[in-house]
């Protein structure tokens, strides 16, 4: 079924374009390869899951083959930590990309010998100016660069400072090698582009071999050219980049010529995409760190409880376009639902317990009752419930002066009790204070399994637990980090929109005691009151906690909004 809707929709515009080249032999021995080359300098976004999709899925589509390759080249920011998070990521979407894992810093002795190259070709020269002069240099969009006064050296004396640079003898920003093309260009970035920048840190995989690293628009073309790339796709903002990448890829020795092709990134609402404000609010401790249920990250959503489906059906939702866009969080969460919907199995859950006594239910009787694991898939099993005489039911379910509209349980009124029996509440009992401990009920023993003798019918119905078998975990309750549709828009400062209520805990909520099976990795549903998780790093046997996904869109809630409660 699957295949037959992927069949019917139309060509996305890089598809189109894959099957023109392979129409027209423009892709060597009919193989295409794509590549998804992120930097490791932190932790995936949902924005990449677009990007992973994509490449990925083109390459499998057309039965060609996917490289993972990581752009290491800012040993300042980058960690073995983001580099295992990452491949982490994309094989919990469900792509392999097999043998084909490489690093940028595999090309790096490659990578100085094009610079030397160029450098004899009179093609590259070493620079003194400093970042801040470069830029005044560098003209506008409306104004022309000027030539560098170090422009013009000669072949001899830039290959000893670039051999100088190598060697360490300089301090980092003093010197810059860049590629001599055209300060007068109309785009900016082909104004003698840097090319080399001296940089003292620590490579993860070349440690201190080098002291020198090339630079993005250098090194990423060529890198697509050693690896035979055919259709390096990548999103809008690198649009203005790509003479450069044609640039690179022209070069004297560049024996294979890759294409760029750009596509809209995806941005949500509510959301931040950005690395570096997403650094800011983990090292300030304003969420738990990277992998908190609330930041955008793959990880993040992954152990918030979102399945790798529902990300991907959302994202092929979004489709693939050249106009940038911004999606409505609403989709995503609509996407997670439907997913959750027929794969979550439903468990009773008390949030906010108050507790019932049965009066005239025996005291050490136990009965069991039979509930469906999920009613929307034929095929899920069956477990069963434990019921007692103390039972808990959610706060809101009992008022004892109620409301216009309000039909749960209040003193004199009879509710079902989900899969059990009617009750009707008789009297509460209080502590000095007035606060209510318990609400006594007595039963209707010929109402088991929701039917009467006399065929009469209420109009509420709760959920509850046994009080005696129920499981005692911490729920917490995740909502959008921020409260604002653009973070920032308002204020310039999008730390001002974060959401103060984004995370409730609740301590100690009670679970149907089928809850305690529960393992991380399941996907479940608290009756009423939404989708929920096993959280994968503090949950134990010893103490469970139970990640909120998200909501349910249910009548209830809309009726208690009517209601003001």
């Amino acid at each position: 079924m699957e295949n037959e809707k992927n069949e019917a929709r139309p060509l996305n515009f890089l598809e189109k374009i894959i099957e023109d080249d392979l129409k027209n032999g423009r892709v060597p021995d009919g193989k295409i390869v794509t590549r998804f080359p992120p930097e490791p300098n932190g932790y995936l976004h949902i924005g990449h899951i677009k990007s992973i999709c994509i490449n990925f899925g083109l390459a499998e589509k057309y039965g060609g083959r996917c490289h993972l390759r990581l752009d290491d080249t800012n040993p300042a920011k980058e960690e073995t930590e983001y580099i295992d998070s990452i491949k982490e990521d994309i094989k919990w979407l469900g792509f392999d990309w097999g043998k084909y894992e490489f690093y940028a810093s595999d090309y790096y002795d490659k990578l100085y010998e094009i610079a030397i190259n160029l450098i004899k070709e009179g093609k590259a020269y070493v620079d003194e100016l400093s970042a801040e002069e470069m830029k005044e240099y560098r003209g506008s969009l409306t104004e022309p660069g000027k030539n560098s006064p170090w422009r013009d050296r000669s072949v001899e004396e830039n290959l000893r400072l670039f051999e100088e640079m190598k060697e360490g003898k300089y301090p980092e920003g003093s010197l810059t090698l860049r590629a001599k093309i055209d300060m007068a260009s109309p785009n900016i970035n082909m104004r003698d582009p840097a090319l080399y920048r001296i940089k003292y840190a620590h490579h993860p995989r070349t440690g201190d071999k080098w002291c020198i690293y090339p630079m993005y628009d250098f090194t990423h073309p060529i890198s697509d050219a050693i690896e035979g790339i055919t259709h390096s796709i990548c999103t809008l903002e690198f649009e203005d980049h790509r003479p450069a990448y044609d640039w690179a890829c022209s070069i004297d020795g560049i024996e294979h010529t890759p294409h760029q092709y750009e596509f809209a990134r995806l941005n949500i609402n509510y959301l931040l995409m950005s690395k570096r404000k997403l650094l800011y609010l983990v090292n300030n401790h304003l969420v738990s760190g990277w992998d908190d249920p609330r930041m955008p990250t793959i990880s993040g959503v992954r152990r918030r409880g979102y399945s790798p489906e529902a990300m991907k059906d959302f994202v092929s939702r979004v489709g693939v376009a050249k106009v940038e866009g911004v999606v409505d969080y609403s989709l995503m969460e609509f996407c997670v639902r439907e997913d959750l919907n027929k794969r979550a199995k439903r468990l009773m859950a008390v949030l906010d317990p108050l507790k019932i006594v049965i009066d005239n239910y025996p005291d050490d009787k136990v009965e069991y009752f039979e509930a469906e694991d999920n009613p929307e898939d034929e095929n899920s099993g069956k477990h069963k419930i434990a019921f007692s005489k103390n039972l808990y039911i959610e706060k809101e379910d009992f008022m004892e002066t109620p409301v216009k509209g309000y039909h749960r349980l209040y003193p004199g009124n009879e509710i079902r009790l989900k899969y059990a029996y009617y009750i009707k509440a008789e009297s509460v009992e209080k502590d000095e204070n007035g606060n209510i401990l318990a609400v006594h009920c007595t039963y209707d023993p010929e109402s088991r399994g929701g039917t009467t003798a006399d065929g009469r019918k209420v109009k509420g119905t709760s959920h509850w637990v046994s009080a005696d078998h129920a499981l005692a975990a911490e729920v917490r309750q995740y909502d959008k980090l921020f409260k604002a549709e653009c973070p920032g828009a308002a204020t310039g400062n999008y730390l001002d929109d974060l959401n103060p209520d984004s995370l409730k805990v609740i301590p100690a909520a009670y679970i149907e005691e089928e809850g305690a099976k529960a393992k991380v990795g399941d996907y479940l549903q608290f009756i009423r009151n939404g989708y929920y998780c096993v959280d994968m790093k503090d949950s134990s046997a010893e103490h469970m906690v139970f990640n909120r996904t998200c909501t349910l869109k249910d009548s209830w809630a809309k009726q208690k909004a009517k209601m003001g409660l």
